[in-house]
């Protein structure tokens, strides 16, 4: 059984590909039509549709709460790429690393090859003998690096 932020998150990414990369969401409708409080769909937008992960939340104050989700629309996918580095942190965890490479599989800017040899790569059993507290600082470099190299096609 698919945990209820998944379903919330599928459900937004529907809404975005029947809608030409852009949704406009009421987070109470949005909530009673999945049994939730509107504090998860917000949660859920938080974590799911960041600018780094190629999204641009605008909320609208009056009107019912309306949300307007919309896929960030890069000319290239160099651009698309470079957006991401920049708005990356220090750390990166092992969730957040799954997402943007399902993210870059959306968008079709890198191969199921590819993911897979970048998550392998940064993967929590691949980072097993690094100290916890420095794990994510090294996946974040790796998954950098990796990065540039898919712009500059040596990936």
């Amino acid at each position: 059984m698919a945990r209820l932020v998944d379903v919330i998150e599928a459900m937004i990414k529907q809404m975005l590909d029947d809608n030409e990369g852009v949704a406009v969401i009421s987070r109470s409708s949005l909530a009673e039509k999945v049994n939730c409080v509107p504090s998860q769909i917000t949660y859920v937008l938080s974590t799911r549709f960041t600018n780094g992960q190629g999204f641009i939340v605008e909320s609208r104050r009056g009107g019912g709460g309306q949300i307007r989700v919309s896929r960030v629309q890069n000319r290239a996918t160099t651009e698309y790429l470079m957006h991401t580095i920049n708005s990356l942190g220090e750390d990166l965890s092992q969730q957040q690393a799954e997402i943007y490479l399902q993210n870059f599989l959306d968008y079709q800017v890198i191969t199921s090859g590819q993911a897979k040899l970048m998550m392998a790569a940064v993967s929590d059993n691949a980072l097993s003998g690094i100290d916890s507290d420095r794990k994510g600082t090294v996946r974040m470099g790796i998954f950098k690096n990796m990065i540039i190299s898919l712009i500059t096609g040596s990936l």
